[in-house]
């Protein structure tokens, strides 16, 4: 197959070989993590040969700057490529990638495309090293590396890069779910100086919108619509959507859940943090940090006045639901009903905790249609499991 692959219509990076008799399938059984009649093959990532034009650095909303290879285009893995990340000055170094190298380059998984090595033998001595700026490329700040880490990071609080990477951040899918809001609006808004902030969003005019590039009335309406609308998300969205440094979707969950208000979360200290089940000193360390800067709080208080939902609705009643609160579940399968970040919110917001495995510590597997290891375990360990209907009744 992996010579035929050139001619398929669609890109594949393997091959999934099964036994097809249903009665060979059953005679061969299978092992607690996966079927003796089933076998995956992963073929070698796709690789090609390119020059390096050019290498840029980039800065994310953390103002964390990446450095990014410009590559003469070639087509790889039915795509044609032209960027490729460094990561950052130590991996430059690794590589000894130069400006005008010709390189080995592969989609890691299929996807990312990323540079192997550099193939010397092409070099003719025009190529040029490149050094990290020693000013942000995008405002002129200063740059900062700690010591212990690898990333550079611009520490300029009006950096119009990570305002950018901020709001396209606070408007995502998973955290406000603004849709609407995309590259080109944020890019107009942050340059005309009309959004400084998150909290500038909820200020916006059907006026100021309309008047962008590209936004009809319509289009301008249909987004103050989206902007009221996300007023109303949950806590757990609020705060993943703030972009504080390592706390993502499911560290946001936590924290809503533990503390129920912003207010709340804001006053907390690094030790009652850190004492927080799943919360490591690290995470604990910058969301203290992030609520000491005066800024972020100012932030906050204008959310708050804009109407953005700041706290658990009647959080009083969820918490004193003891068949969820302090017990630990686990789940597995597929449920019909719902999703698996809907039954986890469902845990989580009548005061339980969800974890990734079974252990002598669970209290409860809520087990779904083809359920798979962790089911054995628990009921080798003695776990109750709960089906869906049972999951559903517990849910009141």
């Amino acid at each position: 197959m992996e010579t035929q692959r050139d001619d398929l219509d669609y890109e594949i990076d393997g091959l999934v070989v099964k036994v097809n008799s249903t009665t060979l399938q059953d005679e061969f059984g299978t092992t607690q993590k996966a079927p003796r009649w089933a076998v995956a093959y992963k073929y070698p990532a796709r690789q090609a040969t390119t020059r390096v034009l050019a290498i840029t650095v980039q800065v994310g909303r953390t103002g964390a700057l990446t450095p990014v290879a410009n590559l003469e285009p070639v087509l790889l893995a039915g795509t044609t490529v032209s960027r490729a990340t460094l990561h950052n000055a130590d991996e430059i170094k690794r590589l000894g990638v130069r400006t005008g190298d010709w390189v080995l380059i592969e989609k890691g998984g299929e996807v990312i495309p990323k540079v192997l090595k550099v193939i010397e033998s092409k070099r003719t001595g025009d190529e040029k090293r490149f050094r990290m700026p020693k000013k942000c490329p995008v405002c002129g700040g200063e740059i900062s590396r700690l010591e212990g880490e690898v990333v550079a990071r611009c520490v300029a609080a009006d950096c119009a890069a990570q305002l950018m990477g901020r709001l396209l951040h606070f408007a995502s899918r998973r955290a406000m779910r603004i849709e609407g809001l995309g590259e080109s609006l944020v890019d107009q808004m942050v340059e005309k100086k009309i959004v400084r902030d998150a909290g500038d969003l909820y200020k916006l005019t059907l006026e100021e919108i309309a008047g962008l590039e590209r936004m009809a009335k319509k289009s301008a309406e249909n987004l103050l619509t989206q902007i009221e609308a996300s007023k109303s998300r949950d806590l757990a969205n609020l705060i993943y959507a703030l972009g504080i440094r390592h706390v993502g979707d499911r560290t946001a969950a936590i924290l809503a859940g533990h503390f129920g208000s912003l207010e709340t979360l804001a006053e907390a200290s690094e030790a009652a943090l850190d004492d927080i089940p799943e919360i490591s000193f690290t995470v604990a360390q910058s969301v203290r940090g992030w609520f000491d800067d005066a800024g972020n709080v100012d932030l906050c208080r204008r959310l708050q006045a804009a109407g953005v939902r700041t706290k658990i609705e009647q959080r009083d009643q969820a918490a004193v639901d003891e068949r969820f609160a302090g017990k630990q579940f686990v789940l597995t399968g597929t449920l019909p009903g719902y999703t698996r970040d809907e039954a986890r919110a469902l845990v989580e917001s009548r005061g339980g905790r969800v974890a990734s495995s079974v252990s002598k510590k669970t209290d409860y597997v809520i087990a779904g249609d083809e359920a798979g290891s962790k089911l054995d375990k628990a009921t080798t360990l003695g776990v109750t499991v709960l089906d869906e209907a049972a999951f559903k009744g517990m849910l009141g």
